[in-house]
């Protein structure tokens, strides 16, 4: 424990914790800068447990804004060593999956398995396992897919044409740090909204991201319409299900594509319906797991909302390639 830092090496956070302690109506945002400065500072834990608790709670209550959670982002991105973009006619498709399912079943892994069977490189990244829900990683592990806890391993999964998920130990361990002061504090940091928005690949990728409050829907897509890098990539942003960036099977959620700093809609938000789709009996991984199988091979009605996500998911991600191609072919 590091209550009181006082080493060459540590950060002043005093003075930025002044600014964004004062409440949610009192307290002043960070510039991009000192935002990517401080977040730099917590991730290499160079403020004291003292400090860090007091930062984490703040932000907690003013809430992040676009400079703040762009400064984070830029620190957090930097933190860990991104993967190569493998080869294929698709950019990367990237999915992080935090939540997993608590009362519908985590389909997470169907669309991620459907992806890749048409050739993109599909990479999930997040939590093994959470008490109480049931986790992408887990019906993986169902369907026989381990994880991959190396860039060799993620190459090998890519190069197989097979879903590659890792865990956010192995892709992002100082970003792993700060989620797991959740347990100790009992409540989410900036972290859980950094790692559903990051992309961990050298060169463009397809970013799936989702919210759960209406207040981060604004946030975000302020983000990826001023101050996201566009040489990063393209990004779609959508209500959870359950937390979860794979379209609801019941009924479709509004999907929004951001590229190159343009907002366009590409699935509109669908009216209930009243004969509901077929779905696994049980939210558990195993009968997940057995239902996705059947359906991957067609004993199973894949339902429509997933299926029109995968084909707006492959467009985009072929785009984003060919495009990427062609300006490294002119430079």
């Amino acid at each position: 424990m590091n209550p009181i830092s006082d080493s060459p090496d540590s950060f002043p956070a005093a003075r930025f914790i002044k600014e964004i302690g004062r409440g949610k109506k009192g307290a002043r945002s960070m510039s991009r800068d000192d935002a990517r400065d401080l977040y730099a500072a917590m991730l290499e834990r160079r403020v004291s447990d003292l400090e860090l608790g007091a930062i984490v709670l703040a932000m907690r209550i003013k809430g992040e804004s676009v400079d703040e959670i762009a400064g984070f982002l830029d620190a957090a991105e930097a933190s860990f060593e991104p993967l190569l973009l493998p080869p294929a006619e698709y950019a990367p498709i990237v999915i992080p999956s935090y939540n997993g399912s608590r009362n519908i079943p985590n389909l997470t892994p169907l669309l991620a398995m459907l992806l890749a069977r048409r050739g993109a490189p599909v990479l999930i990244h997040g939590v093994s396992n959470d008490p109480g829900r049931v986790t992408t990683a887990e019906i993986l592990a169902e369907l026989g897919l381990r994880p991959a806890h190396s860039h060799a391993e993620a190459a090998a999964g890519f190069a197989r044409r097979e879903p590659v998920f890792m865990p956010v130990e192995a892709l992002a361990p100082r970003m792993a740090g700060l989620l797991a002061l959740r347990g100790m504090l009992g409540v989410r940091n900036s972290t859980h909204t950094l790692v559903k928005i990051m992309q961990p690949f050298t060169g463009p990728a397809l970013r799936l991201t989702s919210y759960t409050h209406p207040e981060y829907l604004e946030m975000l897509s302020a983000y990826f319409e001023t101050a996201a890098p566009v040489e990063r990539g393209d990004a779609f942003l959508m209500r959870g299900t359950e937390g979860e960036t794979v379209a609801n099977p019941k009924r479709a959620q509004q999907i929004e594509w951001f590229h190159r700093h343009q907002r366009t809609v590409l699935v509109q938000k669908q009216e209930p319906v009243d004969e509901m789709p077929p779905l696994p009996h049980s939210s558990d991984a195993t009968t997940t797991a057995k239902w996705i199988a059947q359906a991957i091979e067609g004993g199973q009605p894949v339902p429509a909302p997933i299926l029109e996500q995968v084909e707006h998911c492959l467009h985009v991600a072929k785009h984003l390639h060919a495009t990427t191609v062609f300006h490294e072919n002119a430079e």
